[in-house]
């Protein structure tokens, strides 16, 4: 059931996660914009900060459920 939750939360926070990036700067802009020096790959950016949404939104979720 936890891993349920977690999966669903994680899933829901990756989704609006990108969609504050996307309001915020509009997709052409994340595509294009301003990036660190270095040749890293723009879906290492996009995919370290989907993780950080999406770890954060399941970890609350199975703190929250343990509370319950």
């Amino acid at each position: 059931m936890a891993l349920r939750s977690f999966t669903w939360w994680f899933v829901m926070g990756s989704l609006m996660t990108l969609s504050v990036l996307m309001v915020q700067g509009g997709i052409r802009d994340l595509w294009e914009g301003t990036q660190p020096a270095g040749d890293t790959n723009v879906f290492v950016y996009f995919g370290t900060t989907l993780l950080g949404g999406g770890l954060l939104a399941g970890c609350i979720a199975l703190v929250m459920n343990r509370l319950r």
